[in-house]
């Protein structure tokens, strides 16, 4: 046992690679996604993420926008805690019977101009779970949708590309 504690203080901690720079075009999505938020509200982009009933995969992507590597915040743009801050509700998952009610006063909350973007494919039309005793539907079937951006789960890039998409449209 000595032996082997020995060998593997001696050959140094095991640590994962970090991350490369970002994807060639996030910068310049970016700004471009600042500049239109900027030209439509004045401000910028603020942003309320929903899990309406989700297994978190998307999440984990949303997320990855404020990481090192894409770093939102940087460009103006911002996660809010409360929907009567927010521009853009990104809804995730099928709505769950239980989240129906949670999502519409969100939606209710949020000021206008606002914008929902259904995230992922489970949030399209219920997706995987579809059909399940416990679930109303995409996000469709309880609010408005103006975007919606496929995948299981969507890539950041692909989240970004579709937020820019929703506001230069909006012009």
């Amino acid at each position: 046992m000595l032996k082997t504690i020995a060998r593997n203080l001696m050959r140094g901690p095991r640590t994962m690679t970090g991350p490369g720079p970002a994807e060639a075009g996030v910068e310049e999505l970016a700004s471009r996604l600042d500049r239109a938020a900027r030209t439509r509200l004045g401000r910028s982009l603020s942003i309320r993420e929903v899990d309406a009933g989700s297994c978190n995969g998307c999440e984990l992507e949303i997320h990855a926008l404020n990481n090192v590597v894409y770093d939102l915040e940087r460009f103006g743009l911002r996660f809010v805690a409360s929907p009567r801050h927010a521009d853009v509700l990104l809804v995730t998952g099928p709505v769950t019977g239980n989240m129906r009610d949670a999502l519409f006063r969100t939606w209710d909350a949020t000021p206008d101009p606002k914008w929902v973007v259904a995230v992922g494919g489970c949030a399209l039309d219920g997706g995987l779970f579809k059909g399940s005793y416990g679930i109303v539907g995409g996000v469709a079937a309880v609010i408005p949708v103006d975007l919606h951006i496929p995948g299981c789960p969507p890539r950041p890039i692909d989240l970004l590309s579709g937020l820019v998409a929703l506001v230069e449209a909006a012009k």
